[in-house]
């Protein structure tokens, strides 16, 4: 038990899954850097609330774009080579922002960051779940997300070096550096195996998992499972207008992605300086530092959900994550409406907001990605997962774009309930639609889905056979 846990840990393993999960390191920065540029650009174009928001939000429209064109894309080219384009991206996108000179070169900058995204945020959890052995696949995708939340910090950081010069050039451009690595990094890797089997490139894929296994009877064993699975070719389209399991699936896909976002993580992440700001921390120096403690809390809270995730299971954490939040923004909303009078009720104020980052962090952050990576049929999961990944970006743009107004309009208490109430019907769909999926191989899961189980369970190890003609319903 011991060896079959530790031995895929080789060398090779955690370089391939590390330089895929570059990606999300990638993903952060763009979320994070324009947290801290937004108030001087605000200042160097005069922008409105309004006007700040479409700078925030036409970055997740490009985001939504990008991964709309993904499934087709690494299901043709494959996911390194998808990667690839991402990281190119990435550089075209950070250089054009750096060096904007009015409002629309800047959007059209930053609409091709949200393409980059959107090919990053598809193919780097689909490609770490393909390339991953299933009993750390969980551990694996959270390091996406860990690199997510270590870009959003270097980002706070470098925003804060930045802020006191107010070179926000800087700030944007330079996201072009870590993109340049990864581009490099991701020309070392190897193909998914199971794209490879699906392109029918058999010998390939036997090598690329006899590197990644801890032995030639693991991968012959994978290797046979994926044989299997792939006999139904991808056809997603078909697959979701004739199989309502497949439907199913999807739809629980869609969902988890809007539960992530409508936490309100994303409003803190997006509006860190505006937050503190309604906290009462006057100056620029202390919103910057209160941003920088905020994503420092979100880098380490990521290691609980990588050393609890394959342990105590998805549900179980993102169950104890939604109440958290939830709480949290209970009593941040009380707080608004009571009113921060000294700096003790300042601190408090902080520290709630830190723990409601930890419960995101821990549950939410990396655990929807991992379940909707999981539970996606092999045939259709290109589409599935271009679906879910499409989903997480629409919410994140209506979240970018409505934020400030809701300020403006609710105000601070009562947006901050609404995020709360929301955390509690997120907590209510985990209990009804969520599946337990630890531990279990994704032929597995895909085996209890297509016969019909309820999608709550089709992460159980046992299931009962169904009638043969409703085991693979076209």
């Amino acid at each position: 038990m011991t060896t079959t846990k530790t031995t895929p840990l080789n060398r090779q393993a955690l370089l391939v899954c590390f330089l895929a999960a570059l990606a999300g390191l990638l993903f952060g920065l763009d979320m994070g850097v324009i947290a801290g540029a937004l108030p001087f650009l605000a200042q160097e174009f005069q922008l409105n609330s309004h006007q700040q928001e479409i700078v925030v939000s036409v970055m997740m429209f490009g985001a939504a774009l990008g991964a709309l064109c993904s499934g087709p894309m690494s299901s043709s080219l494959g996911r390194r080579k998808s990667l690839l384009l991402g990281a190119t991206l990435f550089i075209i996108g950070s250089v054009g922002c750096a060096l904007a000179g009015s409002l629309e070169m800047l959007s059209v900058s930053r609409f091709i960051l949200g393409l980059a995204v959107g090919v990053a945020s598809f193919t780097a959890p689909l490609y770490l779940s393909e390339i991953a052995a299933e009993n750390i696949r969980g551990s694996m995708i959270s390091l996406y997300q860990l690199m997510i939340t270590l870009g959003i910090l270097a980002a706070f950081l470098s925003d804060t070096a930045f802020s006191g010069g107010g070179h926000w050039r800087w700030m944007l451009g330079i996201i072009t550096f870590p993109a340049i690595v990864l581009f490099i990094g991701v020309l070392t890797l190897p193909e998914s195996p199971r794209w490879l089997m699906m392109k029918d490139r058999h010998e390939l894929a036997a090598k690329v998992l006899k590197l990644l296994r801890n032995s030639e009877q693991e991968a012959r064993n994978e290797l046979a499972q994926i044989r299997e699975s792939v006999k139904m070719k991808q056809r997603g389209w078909q697959l979701f207008r004739h199989n309502p399991h497949f439907r199913r699936s999807t739809g629980l896909g869609i969902l988890l992605q809007f539960m992530q976002q409508f936490t309100g993580m994303t409003v803190i992440m997006y509006y860190a300086p505006k937050i503190f700001e309604i906290a009462g921390f006057a100056t620029t120096r202390e919103q910057m530092w209160g941003t920088v403690i905020a994503g420092l809390t979100n880098v380490l809270a990521t290691f609980i959900a990588i050393g609890l995730v394959d342990r105590w299971g998805r549900k179980p954490i993102l169950k104890l994550g939604f109440a958290v939040m939830a709480i949290c923004m209970g009593i941040l909303g009380y707080m608004f409406h009571s009113g921060i009078q000294g700096s003790n009720e300042q601190y408090l104020a902080v520290s709630v907001l830190l723990i409601f980052i930890t419960g995101f962090a821990m549950s939410a952050g990396p655990l929807i990605w991992v379940l909707c990576s999981e539970i996606q049929p092999l045939a259709g999961r290109d589409f599935g997962v271009t679906c879910s990944t499409m989903a997480n970006w629409i919410a994140n743009m209506i979240i970018g774009a409505t934020f400030l107004t809701l300020i403006d309009t609710l105000g601070s208490p009562a947006t901050f309930w609404l995020y709360g109430v929301l955390n509690v019907l997120c907590i209510v769909l985990t209990l009804l639609f969520v599946p337990e999926t630890k531990n279990i191989s994704l032929e597995h899961i895909e085996r209890n889905l297509m016969d019909g189980a309820p999608l709550r369970e089709i992460g159980r190890r046992q299931q009962a056979a169904p009638a043969p003609s409703t085991a693979t319903t076209p």
